[in-house]
């Protein structure tokens, strides 16, 4: 007995001395922390810089003072706009994005003054519709083990105030839309983060139930009505805060002028989207990536990344820079604005309200160089769609190309230049990714790639987080 522990103990420190020295050949020995401290010790100016940066932003530092110079505005195409949106603390951009497409068709076609739709009406439904996927995905998944990677997926994500325009499509054409003033927001649609935590734990807790009940024998009917139970409670907590959506309205347009074009009527949501729209936004508007580390000239659904159960999955066509201008140019100079999204906070001034590759001198603050292209930055995750925004203008040179281009933001009219953002076409094609284009300015020979079968990606892939 005493030689077998002897033998143990031999055993154990020799797979002990092994898992140091593979530590140490890997690890940070003394050895190589005393190159690392001796390659760098300041003095002189290298000391002063060291003591500025310890004091301040280093942001505020890497500022290119010889871009701050007057901005040129100037564009050569433009959509005309009334009015900036403000998404306020909330993760809605998505949403206020594909309304303002919306709403400048609207305008333009009834010669309205300022105009909204309301966006908490939109989004109540958004908020519902995405529990009922979580628990019916729980109820569909609930033969599968916890750590399955749907299963996984599904409880880290069940709900989101992000989300992208293949969800606008979606609520709209089940729920139709109401006038602002019909259903104005409430202080929790403008702050969503404290109640979106409360109910994505509910969520969890109901599908831990769903899965609970499963295990003890119940059948998928039993199932669905503990679903139903629970959409009840869903359905309260969110009337609660952002109020009970509206059946039926009665509203008129206004010129203009402010004068009513017309005597009050009665509308439901779905009737007011009929009369005053009357737009397929399924059918007739694509949605277009520029992925490079994917293959061009092919079309793309996300697994399960979509709003409703019965909805429609994100689908796309992966697209080089070039095309997808083109008919960016095309729709613009139509007076038609776009839903656009892209890595809004890589070279960001947002007081001046610009996105310039420009902006900010990281590699010389630094000593060194950021030298990832597009398709590096993609595929290590340091870079995807983050913002969505409505693209409005570009300014093309007298050559044909195009210079700089101006989005309508959502933050508010005091934020950026009055309310948008002006980005260079550098930045364009480094950090814009997504763009959704009427199917009027889509050339034949790329609608062709939608008769192909879609590529199917999984949910958690990186590039498809909801746009915020």
């Amino acid at each position: 007995m005493k030689t077998k522990r002897l033998l143990g103990f031999a055993a154990m420190t020799l797979l002990l001395s092994s898992a140091a020295m593979a530590q140490n050949n890997g690890g940070i020995d003394e050895k190589m922390l005393n190159e690392l401290k001796e390659s760098y010790v300041p003095a002189g100016a290298e000391k002063a810089l060291q003591n500025v940066m310890l004091a301040n932003s280093v942001k505020v530092l890497a500022v290119n003072q010889e871009n701050l110079n007057e901005m040129d505005t100037y564009f050569s195409h433009s959509v005309p706009s009334k009015g900036i949106t403000d998404q306020k603390s909330s993760g809605r951009c998505w949403l206020f994005t594909g309304m303002n497409v919306l709403r400048a068709k609207m305008i333009a076609s009834e010669n309205l003054g300022s105009f909204e739709f309301s966006q908490v009406y939109s989004f109540f439904y958004d908020q519902l519709e995405k529990s009922n996927l979580f628990l019916q995905g729980v109820i569909d998944t609930r033969k599968k083990p916890y750590d399955d990677r749907t299963v996984e997926w599904l409880f880290k994500h069940p709900l989101s105030d992000g989300g992208t325009f293949t969800g606008v499509a979606d609520l709209i054409a089940k729920y139709g839309v109401v006038p602002k003033g019909v259903m104005k927001e409430s202080y929790t649609s403008d702050n969503t983060s404290a109640f979106s935590s409360l109910l994505t734990s509910k969520l969890r807790e109901f599908g831990l139930r769903l899965r609970e009940a499963h295990d003890n024998g119940a059948k998928e009917n039993k199932l669905l009505e503990m679903k139903k139970e629970q959409l009840k409670v869903v359905y309260k907590m969110l009337a609660q805060v952002y109020g009970v959506p509206p059946t039926e309205f009665t509203w008129a347009p206004k010129d203009a002028n402010g004068k009513y074009r017309e005597e009050p009527q009665k509308y439901t949501p779905k009737s007011f989207y009929e009369k005053y729209l009357n737009i397929n936004m399924q059918d007739d508007y694509v949605m277009f990536m520029n992925d490079p580390t994917r293959p061009y000239w092919k079309s793309y659904e996300i697994e399960y990344d979509r709003h409703l159960y019965d909805g429609h999955n994100w689908l796309y066509i992966n697209l080089p820079l070039e095309e997808i201008k083109k008919m960016a140019i095309a729709s613009i100079k139509d007076s038609t604005m776009m839903y656009f999204s892209c890595d809004v906070g890589k070279f960001l001034d947002s007081k001046r309200g610009t996105l310039d590759l420009k902006n900010y001198n990281y590699g010389e603050l630094f000593g060194t160089e950021f030298g990832m292209d597009k398709r590096e930055r993609v595929m290590t995750f340091d870079s995807g769609s983050s913002h969505a925004m409505t693209l409005k203008a570009v300014d093309i040179d007298k050559n044909g190309n195009t210079v700089k281009w101006q989005v309508e933001n959502s933050w508010g009219a005091n934020s950026g230049f009055h309310g948008t953002l002006i980005m260079t076409d550098e930045w364009f094609n480094e950090y814009m990714f997504r763009l959704v284009v009427d199917k009027k300015y889509i050339p034949a020979e790329i609608l062709k790639v939608l008769d192909e079968k879609p590529t199917m990606l999984p949910a958690w892939d990186p590039m498809f987080m909801p746009e915020e």
